[in-house]
Parts: C-alpha cells; structure tokens; sequence
C-alpha cells in the first residue's frame, strides 16, 4: 500500500464514509428513473439498460475517486440529470446514432476544458452570485424536505428530531443518526421495498456508433449545452461557494475523456456534481475541510459498486421511500445551503445580484431546454452589469 492510499485511510471517518453514501443515495434515487426512460426512448434492451448503470456507475466512481486523490479535495461528480431528460424527449433515432452523438458531446466537453474556455467564463462570476447559485439550486431539497410532512409525518418528524440531536451532542454523526432514524421506521412501517432487487452483475454492452446530422443538432448539441449550463455551472459554484479552488479545466477535461471512453456502453454524458457534492463539502462530512475529499472518494467507491452490481444495487438504492431520501438530502444539506446564502448576502454591493440569482435560480424555470441555474446566473450578471454601469 502506498504512503498516499495510507494517508487517506488515516483522513476517513464515519461521517465521510456516511456523507458519500448519502450523495450517491440522493444522486441515484433522484433521477434514476429519468435514465432509464431515456434508454427507453432510444429503444434500449434490458441489457443495454444494465449497460447504461454499468458505465454511469463506473464512470462517476472512477472520474471522483480519480479527482478527489489527485486534487484532495472533495470533487464529485454525476451523469447528467438534464441530458436524461433530454433524451427521454428524443424521438425517432436509434440507439447506434445517440451513441454517436454522445461522442460528439464528449469530444466538446474535452474541447472546452483543454482550451480553458469553460474556466474563463467561470473566472468572471462573483463569489456573491456563485454562493447565491449554489444556495438557490439547494434550496428546493429543503423545501422538498418539509414537503414531505404531508405525506410521511412519523417518519420526516423522527429524522428531524434525530438531526436536531444529533447537531447538539454529536455533531459529526447527526446525517449518520437521521439516515439510521428514517430507516428504522420505514422498516417498522413495512415501506422498504427490498422484494424487486434483482440479484445480477452488470455486463457492458458495446453498441457501434452511427454519426448523422439529425443526431448532432437534435441532441449532441442541446445536450453539450445542457449539461455545460445546469450542471457543470453550478457544480464549480459549488465548489467555489465552499471554498475550494478545483482545478476547473483538468476535471472537465476529466469528465469529457470519461465520456468519450464510456459513450459506447451508454456513458451519455459526464459533468461536475453540484447538490450530491455539496453533501461532501460540509461540516456534516468532516470537520476539517482539508479531508472533507474522503467523503467524495467513498462516493466514487460507493457508485463503483453499483455500476458493478447493477440493477441490484440501483434496486437496493430505490428501495428507500421517496420521503426518506427527501428528508436525508435536505437536512444534510441545511449548513450549506445556510452558508451560501452569509456569503452571498455578505457584500451589499453585490446583494441585488445575489437575491436575483438566487430567486431565479430556485424557481426552477427553464427557457429554450435550459435550466434555472444558467438563467440565474444571467440575472445575476445582469445586474451586475447595470450596476457597474449606474456607478
């Protein structure tokens, strides 16, 4: 074992270990079901399907694991939710010609992070807007969170008591006590549906790429600028609201080589976490914010296995009730939604930009295939803009 691997054995804990299990529960169980529909509408087998979480889950464990060493820091990252979606919308292509625009998004995401494109433009939004960014993006959880009273009373009540425990005499294992509480009475209530796990390794699935213009302008592109714009957008902001200055070109380049490696198998497109890493970048994961890294490294472990086991692990993830994870995402995610909003409210010059970010950011508008994250940043920059102006 080398003096690295022993190093970061020495920074695990339980809470991180916990927190990467937690980000890969919220991040699978949240948009799974939209995956499996846009294999669908691409007229995917079974065993193409089960390809697809083999390379999904291969390549967000090994890209995080992979990152996370290299940098020590805490960088997650995820498929991306909005090209799901945008491909369960497809219709009339065939999966060889997706495969191929697959390909075609990787290779612009390589390209945008080669040529450090992505990075400049990054470079040029306030940490006042990126910390409302990330706030706004993790506001729904919580609110999604309270939510879920109405219909999981017992349940969200025992995980919130359990969190407020938890905070007051064991702070570092509050998240390990809630996930535990929601367990145990989604157990008692018989809502752990563990009977449609299907007990099966994955096996990856090679599909020959066809490459026509029907597939670059009706997905390869939307789907390059979908997952540039929602996603790896608000995952730097959130690094950058929590401190951490991640190499931005290297890990989209990272993203991008998984991508091209993987599109052949269903690794449709790879980008930057924002929400799951948020939950490895708060004091619930570690309280040392130099080896809050191990619980994104855990998180890559974690989603390796699921990529392996497949559809068994992906059962076992989607066994928890849907007010279960709700309650775990938003109570592990409360310290960071809090802090985003300090900091972006900290420098009144920039408060009305901010507010505006965050606003537009949480009301979860989409304009022309585009999500509210890259709209409130517009906004926000927009009244930076006038701002500077007026002065």
């Amino acid at each position: 074992m080398t003096t690295q691997h022993r190093l970061w054995l020495q920074d695990l804990t339980l809470s991180a270990a916990v927190a990467g299990f937690v980000a890969v529960l919220v991040g699978f169980t949240s948009s799974v079901a939209i995956v499996f529909q846009a294999a669908q509408a691409l007229g995917a087998t079974a065993a193409q399907t089960s390809s697809w979480m083999w390379a999904l889950g291969l390549g967000m464990g090994i890209t995080s694991l992979g990152l996370s060493l290299w940098t020590r820091q805490p960088v997650l990252t995820a498929w991306s939710t909005p090209g799901a979606a945008l491909l369960a919308g497809s219709a009339g292509l065939s999966m060889a010609e997706a495969i191929g625009a697959f390909i075609v998004c990787a290779a612009l995401i390589m390209l945008f992070g080669v040529t450090r494109w992505f990075e400049r433009v990054m470079d040029r939004i306030p940490l006042a807007v990126a910390s409302a960014l990330l706030a706004g993006v993790l506001a729904r959880f919580g609110l999604d969170a309270v939510l879920t009273v109405q219909s999981a009373p017992l349940m969200v009540l025992v995980m919130a008591g359990a969190y407020l425990l938890g905070k007051r005499f064991m702070p570092r294992y509050a998240v390990p006590g809630v996930l535990l509480a929601g367990v145990a009475v989604a157990a008692a209530q018989g809502r752990l549906r563990l009977s449609a796990v299907d007990w099966a390794w994955a096996q990856p699935v090679w599909t020959t790429p066809v490459f026509s213009l029907a597939a670059l302008v009706g997905v390869a592109l939307p789907l390059f600028l979908v997952t540039m714009a929602s996603q790896n957008l608000p995952g730097v902001a959130a690094q950058r609201a929590s401190g951490y200055q991640t190499p931005v070109s290297a890990s989209i380049t990272v993203t991008g080589l998984a991508s091209l490696l993987l599109a052949p198998f269903g690794g449709y497109a790879f980008n930057l976490a924002a929400i799951t890493a948020a939950i490895c970048m708060g004091r619930e994961a570690h309280e040392d914010p130099a080896k809050r890294y191990t619980a994104a490294m855990m998180a890559g472990l974690f989603y390796i296995a699921v990529g392996l086991a497949g559809g068994a692990v992906v059962g076992l993830l989607v066994a928890f009730p849907r007010e279960l994870v709700a309650a775990v995402a938003g109570l592990a995610l409360l310290g960071t939604i809090a802090g985003g909003l300090s900091a972006a409210l900290k420098d009144e010059k920039h408060r009305d930009a901010a507010i505006l970010t965050f606003l537009v950011t949480l009301s979860g508008v989409s304009l022309l295939g585009i999500g509210s994250a890259f709209w409130g940043v517009v906004a926000g920059s927009a009244a930076l803009l006038v701002a500077r102006w007026r002065a």
